[in-house]
């Protein structure tokens, strides 16, 4: 009889191991270098928020802000290597991943946010978020932080009026040769220490969004900010490929769901964000924000499309003409 029993007891043992096995959540960690009430990081919490809401016991979501798990250097090698799981970097810092993503630096390329959606939604910008694969790297989502407006101690109308000064970029060498198609200097300078160097001359001007301004107070140590919408800065999500097809069917299909609700919220906070704060930086009178007439924009346009031949061949011809076409509205 104790045979017997001894027997079934091991015949449970795999069965029931399992069962703790599912009852483990799966953990994923999700890391990104911003603050939390910046839309991003919003964006994180709120997919911790639905994920573990309508998964209960089954995700757990430990999020990661202001590169308080890996720098902002060491992200992505931490990503591939399966140490985080999931990140949202600038899509600025892809291009040594997938050149066809480096289309989302050519400038003066998009209209507005509305051609950015357009485009990001087509069966291009879809295609482009299966581009790292072969780097175990998924793209999963867009997230929004808005339109790349100039600035500068100076006017800048014209595109001759940026001749000979030394811009703050990131480190992108689309953005670097946007400026060198002005006759201007590039200068690769970390978000953090742009304030200094516009108020010491290290720099004269410098790109980035109203809200980025405005949170940095750059507006203080610049005399006058173009509303060029000349370029985008976005996120992309990103999953370790591996770990993100490997989930549970029911569980990925629930969190893609879920990632697509969330983008839609942070990318109405992105807009709403930048609208505020280019109302506060227009009512602080510390600068003098200049908007382009339609004519003045055509010849910024002209000035930089030897970037985007010259970027061509690595980015695709065909994908440059179709984020170009989405500038038209669609005919219903």
């Amino acid at each position: 009889m104790f045979k017997h029993l001894i027997k079934a007891l091991i015949c449970t043992l795999p069965l029931l191991a399992g069962l703790a096995q599912a009852s483990e959540p799966v953990i994923i960690k999700f890391a990104h270098v911003v603050a939390d009430n910046t839309p991003k990081g919003q964006g994180a919490l709120l997919f911790k928020k639905l994920a573990e809401e309508r998964l209960p016991g089954r995700v757990e979501v430990q999020v990661y802000p202001n590169s308080s798990l890996f720098g902002d250097g060491k992200e992505m090698d931490a990503l591939m290597l399966g140490d985080v799981h999931m990140l949202a970097p600038s899509l600025s810092k892809f291009e040594h991943y997938a050149k066809p993503l480096q289309v989302y630096d050519l400038p003066f390329l998009f209209d507005d946010m509305a051609a950015v959606d357009r485009f990001q939604q087509s069966e291009h910008g879809q295609e482009l978020l299966q581009s790292m694969l072969h780097k175990n790297i998924l793209g999963l989502a867009y997230w929004h932080n808005g339109m790349r407006q100039m600035s500068a101690n100076k006017p800048l109308r014209e595109p001759r009026d940026a001749r000979g000064l030394k811009f703050r970029v990131q480190a992108s060498a689309v953005l670097d040769e946007q400026f060198k198609a002005l006759r201007a200097i590039p200068r690769k300078m970390s978000f953090a220490e742009v304030y200094q160097g516009l108020q010491t001359g290290v720099v004269n001007g410098t790109e980035n969004t109203w809200s980025n301004y405005e949170s940095q107070k750059v507006h203080e140590v610049q005399k006058y900010m173009t509303a060029s919408d000349h370029g985008l800065i976005d996120y992309m999500v990103i999953a370790n490929a591996r770990f993100w097809n490997g989930l549970p069917e029911d569980i990925r299909s629930e969190l893609e769901d879920i990632l697509a609700e969330v983008s839609v919220e942070v990318n109405r906070q992105a807009e709403e964000l930048n609208a505020i704060a280019r109302a506060r930086i227009a009512e602080s009178g510390a600068t003098e924000i200049i908007t382009l007439t339609p004519e003045q924009r055509a010849e910024w346009r002209e000035a930089m499309r030897p970037v985007w031949q010259k970027f061509a061949d690595q980015i695709g011809a065909d994908l440059i003409a179709a984020a170009e076409a989405s500038n038209q509205q669609p005919v219903n």
